[in-house]
C-alpha cells in the first residue's frame, strides 16, 4: 500500500469534541466525506495533552492505528465534529 501524501491538502478543518465542543486539532483534510481517520503527519495544530483523549472532558475520541504504513488516529463514530 502507498503512504499518504506528506504535504497533503492545503485546506484545513477544525476538529472539535462533540460533547463539550473543545478544540482538538487543526487538520489538513482532503475530500468532502466524513472524518474517519486523521493521519498524524497532516495535523497542523494539536490541542490535546494525551493522545486521543479530549483535554476538557477526558472522553476518548479516537484510537491509534497504522493505516497504509503511516501512524494515524481512527475516529470513534459520533465523538468528533469538524468545520
Amino acid at each position: 500500500m502507498a503512504k499518504p501524501n506528506k504535504k497533503g491538502p492545503t485546506k484545513t478543518v477544525d476538529i472539535f469534541c462533540s460533547q463539550c465542543k473543545a478544540p482538538l486539532f487543526k487538520y489538513r483534510k482532503g475530500g468532502k466525506g466524513a472524518l474517519v481517520k486523521c493521519f498524524i503527519e497532516r495535523i497542523s495544530q494539536d490541542f490535546t495533552t494525551i493522545p486521543c483523549v479530549c483535554p476538557n472532558c477526558s472522553r476518548p475520541f479516537a484510537r491509534e492505528a497504522i493505516i497504509r504504513g503511516a501512524p494515524a488516529y481512527k475516529m470513534i463514530g459520533g465523538k468528533v465534529t469538524f468545520k
